[in-house]
């Protein structure tokens, strides 16, 4: 919490459970450290700027603004994503299993990801969901303009055992050749997915533990 910025702990301070509190102290602190030590810069001088939209980025006027990062949590685990001049966006959620797919579905995926989902059998029909819903977030994530994109907008393959993939926009056909999705695997009962803008980069996965 020390290293947080004066609003950063004011935001904290308006959760009204300490687990929610505890949550973004934690992710926010995680994330100073990190950005710290590629910026080899104090984690608690870092400033951030926010879009319109809210998504956060470093202040040009003081950091490297070549440095582009986006962090998600699920259900007591964080992921973290940082490049060099390109957008990204990363989504993980904790795959609960009294959902159901379909009804989900109806709400958030295109007709044509409806119909993929539906074509699974019914055993997939869960990796199926939270493949797509983890690639849809990733993807609007890294374009920084959150659900006003429109999530029936553009379709992903969901269908497990198929690379991720931004499949179609009907808002620009152009934006599938703009981006890379990869399925992550953050651990056992989790979903996650990376959008990258761009192709020809390599990805590092390291996993981080304070000292």
């Amino acid at each position: 919490q020390a290293i947080l910025s004066s609003d950063e702990q004011a935001r904290a301070a308006r959760f009204h459970f300490d687990k929610d509190r505890n949550h973004y102290i934690v992710a926010r602190g995680v994330l100073r450290t990190l950005l710290g030590s590629y910026l080899k810069s104090e984690p608690r001088s870092l400033q951030f700027s926010y879009n319109s939209y809210g998504k956060p980025a470093l202040n040009s006027a003081t950091h490297d603004a070549h440095v582009r990062f986006n962090l998600a949590h699920s259900h007591g685990l964080a992921l973290y994503a940082f490049t060099r001049g390109r957008e990204v966006g990363i989504d993980v959620e904790y795959m609960k299993t009294d959902i159901d797919p379909l009804a989900l579905a109806r709400h958030s995926f295109s007709p044509a990801e409806q119909a993929a989902l539906r074509s699974l059998p019914t055993e997939d029909r869960l990796q199926g969901f939270y493949n797509g819903w983890t690639r849809k977030e990733a993807y609007i994530k890294a374009r920084g303009i959150g659900i006003s994109l429109g999530l029936d907008r553009f379709d992903v393959e969901l269908k497990p055992g198929q690379p991720a993939a931004l499949l179609h926009s009907r808002e620009d056909p152009r934006e599938p050749e703009c981006w890379t999705l990869i399925e992550l695997d953050p651990g056992e009962g989790y979903a996650g997915a990376l959008a990258v803008e761009g192709h020809g980069w390599s990805l590092d996965c390291f996993h981080w533990q304070n000292g």
